[in-house]
């Protein structure tokens, strides 16, 4: 399977499918410490990021905003002191999809270019 962070989204509808238990397993496998929660009814994937203030936590916002949109796909971002919890699902499905990883991993990216 190809690096999901160099992967680009692809166009998805309500007509997508949602991603199986055992497809999930195996891009899971490529975005670590991601966890899969289920909110009314839809499964997602969710990290929590730490930074040591405030401004650090909404750079990394802005970036990964900026990512999203430069993408077409959006996440639900939840901005702290010191923390943003990223949440990736497709709602046009109501579940999660190819490219809910691919941002996974794009986030991830994000994350280790402003630590450098």
């Amino acid at each position: 399977m190809a690096d999901l962070s160099q992967q680009k989204c692809v166009a998805c509808s309500g007509n997508s499918s949602k991603l199986n238990d055992e497809e999930i397993k195996q891009y899971q496998a490529q975005v670590t410490d991601w966890e899969i929660k289920e909110q009314d009814g839809e499964k997602r994937l969710e990290k929590c990021y730490k930074f040591s203030n405030f401004m650090k936590a909404l750079a990394f916002t802005q970036k990964v905003g900026e990512e999203a949109e430069n993408q077409g796909h959006h996440p639900a971002l939840l901005t702290e002191w010191g923390k943003v919890t990223v949440t990736w699902w497709t709602h046009d499905i109501g579940g999660l999809h190819q490219n809910d990883f691919v941002m996974a991993a794009k986030t991830d990216k994000i994350s280790e270019q402003l630590v450098k």
